[in-house]
């Protein structure tokens, strides 16, 4: 393996922590601790790992973490009644739901109900409205996690082609509003396709910047790929195998396949994932600290 060429997340994760130690010095010196509050809805076996994950970082870091864990019977007015309580609560400076929510209830206006002020995730209309003007409150974790990435890894984003596999909410949208953007780590020309892209493949061998975000596993192959490009994968999927757990995880690139041509890519697991929390932690920061008009900048 060409170790040089793997783009992984941790050191990029800890270099944000390190950031995020510092500033949270600040608030805890006039007396504010930061408080995310995560509520999950259900059993999904994912959801309780990522949740969990989140609460043992804030304890790590010393911030405040509450994880309210609700039936999967939860009706759809009691969770806006819950994330209303939140929004009226000083001490709760975010609030992030976990997705998927089950099926009886409305995603949508659940989103809606976050205070965006406490909007942790860039979910909320108006954050994302900020997002695509320019002026974001927050940034979505995933996609600013990626950013952090090509920062981190000097990695020339002005100028050139960057395109996205998928048009997703969570990630596709607001990772080409990220890079189109007249800022650091961005001024790309961004094209963005999709399941209903025709010739999809003529596309992905234009891009000096490849980020494959469809949920589908080992679905770009090299034959996709440009020489020399850099491959973010942001996939995580379950592949059956041999071995004690039946399955390995892969992304949405076929790493072995694309690894020779690309001149950076992120491995699964260990490439943008550990980015997500990380970001989620500065998000967290930078609320609490909107919230109680400190500058921790």
């Amino acid at each position: 393996m060409q170790k040089d060429k793997l783009l992984k997340g941790k050191p990029v994760a800890d270099h944000i922590y390190g950031q995020v130690s510092e500033r949270l010095k600040i608030l805890k010196e006039k007396g504010i601790l930061p408080r995310l509050t995560v509520i999950l809805v259900g059993d999904d076996p994912a959801s309780k790992v990522y949740v969990s994950r989140k609460e043992k970082t804030c304890q790590k870091l010393g911030m405040d973490s509450e994880t309210l864990h609700l039936p999967a019977a939860t009706s759809q007015a009691e969770l806006l009644q819950l994330i209303e309580k939140l929004n009226a609560d000083r001490s709760t400076h975010g609030i992030l739901v976990q997705l998927p929510l089950p099926s009886h209830i409305d995603e949508h206006r659940v989103l809606l109900k976050i205070d965006p002020d406490k909007d942790v995730d860039c979910f909320h209309p108006r954050n994302v409205g900020l997002l695509v003007s320019g002026k974001p409150y927050v940034l979505p974790c995933t996609p600013a996690g990626i950013v952090e990435m090509l920062k981190y890894y000097q990695i020339q984003t002005e100028g050139k082609h960057a395109v996205i596999i998928g048009r997703s909410n969570i990630v596709g949208k607001p990772m080409a509003n990220l890079l189109m953007q007249k800022a650091s780590a961005a001024n790309a020309t961004v094209t963005v396709v999709h399941s209903r892209t025709k010739n999809l493949p003529e596309f992905t061998r234009q891009a000096d910047i490849l980020v494959a975000a469809m949920g589908r596993p080992e679905f770009v192959k090299a034959d996709m790929v440009k020489e020399g490009a850099v491959v973010i994968d942001v996939g995580i999927n379950r592949k059956d195998a041999d071995n004690e757990k039946g399955y390995v995880l892969v992304g949405d690139v076929a790493f072995d396949e694309v690894l020779p041509k690309a001149a950076g890519i992120t491995p699964v697991p260990g490439g943008v994932g550990p980015m997500t929390i990380a970001m989620l932690m500065h998000n967290t920061l930078t609320v609490a600290a909107r919230q109680n008009q400190i500058a921790i900048d």
